[in-house]
C-alpha cells in the first residue's frame, strides 16, 4: 500500500495534460488550485497506515490474499459494505470535503459483477480480464477515477440520434489489438490526481446505441486525453499570496476538483476493455454503479455535516447565543436529519446481498432513498447553519484587512462576540462555514450520483406498487383486478 509521499511522487511521474483559466498547467502536484484535492485524497493513503483505523481502511484481497487499501477492495460481505460507510464518514470528518476515491471504488465493484453476468450469457472473457485489472489496482494501490457522466447533448435524443456523435463516449474503431474511443466525460471528480479512469456508459442503451456500450480502463495521461479544470466557488483565493483564513477549509478545500475530460481518439488495448457493444448490459452497469455511489452519500455527507454542525454550534457559543432555546432546537433538527441520512447508508449496506459474481451489492431501494434524502436534508442543514451563524458569514472582510496595520483593529473590534474568544477565531469559523455550505459544495449534494429524478425513477421501479395495491385490497375486502 502506498503512503501519502509515495502517492504524491506517483502523480509527479504522470504526463497529464491539464488546462485551467485558459493556461496549460505543467505541475499539478505543487499548484495551489489542485493542492487541496491531492491532500484530501492523500489522506486515504495516510490513514491506511494508521493502526487506529486499520480495520476500516484496509481489507484482505479475495483475489490474492494480500492486505490492501479498502478503496481497492471488492466487497465480500455486508460487513464490508458497512465498514465502507463507517470509513467514509470518518474520513469526511477529517477533511470536511470530498476525498475522491469513492467513484472508482464503486465503479470497480459494479463492473466486477456485470462482467461476470455478461460472460455467463455471451461466453465472453471480460470478467477474467477485469479480475486481472483489479489485481493490478490492488498491487499498485493506484487511484482510479470512475468516469460515467457524458455531456449528453440533446437530452431528448438517444446517443445514436445526437447531432454530434461525440456527446457520448463511443467506439470509433476496432482493431486487432484494441479499440479507439472518442467523446468526453463531465464532472470528473479527482481525475487530475488519479492514475487511471474507468469509463462506463452513462445510461441504458438500445441496439442502435451499441457503439456507445463501452467500458474500459485508460491512464489519465494517455495520448489523446486532455482535462479542463472546472471553476469552483472562491477558487481564485487559492492563487492569492499568503492565502489562509479566507480559504475556510485551508488544507482540504471544497468538493473534488472536477474536470471536463476530453478523449480524442484514445487507443485502449483489449486487455483493458470490459464491455464493447453489449448494449443490453449498459443499464445494469449504470444501476449498480449508481446504487453503490448513492450508498456513500449518507456516509461522507454526514461526516461533513458533523463539521457543519460543530461549526454552527461553535459560532453560537462565540456569539453568546448557545443557550438560547431556538438555537438548541435548530441544532437538534440538524442532528436528526444528519443521523437519518446515516441510517439509510447503514441500512442499505446491512441489507445487501451477494451478486452472481460473489461480491456484495447494496439494497437498491434503501440506497436511493438515502441519496434522495441527501438532496433535501443537506440543504436544510446548511440553511439552519446559516440561520444560526448570522449574515456575517457572507460579508466578512479579507484576512489582509484583518491584519492591516491601520484598519485591522476595526475588523477585530467589530467582529468580536463574547469577550473570551478572539475575533480571529470567530472569523475563521465563519469562513469555514462559507466554504462548507455555499456554491459548488452544496450543488454537489443535489446532483452528485444523479439528480433527484434519477432516484425517484429507481424508487418507482423497486417499489412493487402492484404488491402494495394487493395489500390494500386485502384489508379493504376488495378482490383486486389482474394487472393489465
Amino acid at each position: 500500500m502506498m503512503n501519502f509521499p509515495e502517492y504524491k511522487d506517483s502523480l509527479r511521474k504522470l504526463k497529464t495534460v491539464v488546462y485551467s483559466f485558459g493556461e496549460k498547467i505543467n505541475n499539478v502536484v505543487d499548484h495551489p488550485l489542485f493542492e487541496p484535492h491531492i491532500n484530501s485524497a492523500g489522506l486515504t493513503y495516510e490513514l491506511a497506515h494508521d493502526p487506529r483505523y486499520e480495520d476500516l481502511m484496509t481489507a484482505t484481497s479475495h483475489l490474492t490474499g494480500e492486505k490492501i487499501n479498502r478503496f481497492t477492495h471488492i466487497h465480500q460481505s455486508t460487513g464490508d459494505l458497512v465498514k465502507k460507510v463507517k470509513m467514509l464518514r470518518m474520513i469526511a470528518q477529517k477533511t470536511g470535503t470530498c476525498f475522491q476515491r469513492c467513484v472508482g471504488f464503486d465503479a470497480m465493484n459494479a463492473i466486477y459483477s456485470v462482467t461476470y453476468e455478461m460472460d455467463q450469457k455471451n461466453g465472453t472473457d471480460y470478467h477474467t480480464r477485469f479480475k486481472e485489472y483489479v489485481k493490478a489496482v490492488q498491487r499498485t494501490d493506484m487511484m482510479v477515477a470512475g468516469s460515467m457522466t457524458d455531456p449528453k447533448g440533446d437530452r431528448s435524443k438517444s446517443p445514436s440520434e445526437q447531432p454530434d456523435p461525440d456527446a457520448f463516449v463511443h467506439v470509433v474503431e476496432k482493431r486487432e489489438d484494441g479499440i479507439v474511443i472518442r467523446g468526453a466525460k463531465s464532472h470528473q471528480t479527482g481525475i487530475l490526481n488519479s492514475h487511471e479512469m474507468l469509463i462506463m456508459p452513462t445510461e441504458a442503451l438500445m441496439e442502435a446505441d451499441q457503439d456507445y456500450a463501452v467500458c474500459c480502463a485508460v491512464p489519465v495521461d494517455a495520448e489523446g486525453i486532455l482535462h479542463i479544470f472546472g471553476r469552483q466557488t472562491n477558487d481564485t483565493r487559492r492563487l492569492e499570496e499568503g492565502a489562509g483564513i479566507d480559504l475556510g477549509n485551508i488544507k482540504y478545500g471544497t468538493v473534488g476538483g472536477e474536470c471536463l475530460t476530453v478523449l480524442n481518439d484514445v487507443f485502449v488495448p483489449w486487455e483493458k476493455v470490459f464491455m464493447c457493444g453489449e448494449y443490453e448490459f449498459a443499464g445494469m452497469l449504470v444501476e449498480r454503479f449508481s446504487s453503490y455511489h448513492r450508498q456513500n452519500y449518507g456516509a461522507c455527507k454526514t461526516g461533513i455535516a458533523d463539521v457543519i454542525i460543530g461549526a454552527a454550534a461553535g459560532i453560537s457559543q462565540y456569539n453568546g447565543a448557545a443557550k438560547a432555546s431556538h438555537i438548541k432546537d435548530k441544532v437538534a433538527d440538524m442532528i436528526h436529519m444528519q443521523e437519518t441520512l446515516y441510517c439509510c447508508s447503514i441500512a442499505c449496506s446491512a441489507e445487501g446481498s451477494p451478486t452472481a459474481a460473489g461480491n456484495y451489492y447494496v439494497d437498491t431501494m434503501l440506497a436511493n432513498c438515502g441519496k434522495l434524502n441527501i438532496t433535501r436534508f443537506i440543504y436544510e442543514i446548511c440553511r439552519l447553519a446559516h440561520d444560526i451563524a448570522g449574515g456575517y458569514v457572507a460579508t466578512l472582510p479579507s484576512e489582509k484587512d484583518l491584519k492591516h496595520p491601520e484598519i485591522g483593529k476595526y475588523v477585530g473590534k467589530y467582529h468580536k462576540g463574547v469577550p473570551d474568544v478572539p475575533a480571529e477565531h470567530r472569523i475563521r469559523m465563519g469562513r469555514l462555514l462559507e466554504c462548507l455550505t455555499g456554491g459548488t459544495a452544496l450543488l454537489e449534494s443535489m446532483h452528485g450520483a444523479g439528480s433527484p429524478q434519477a432516484m425517484k425513477i429507481m424508487l418507482l421501479r423497486q417499489a412493487n406498487l402492484n404488491h402494495k395495491f394487493k395489500l390494500a385490497c386485502t384489508l379493504a375486502g376488495i378482490a383486486p383486478a389482474e394487472k393489465k
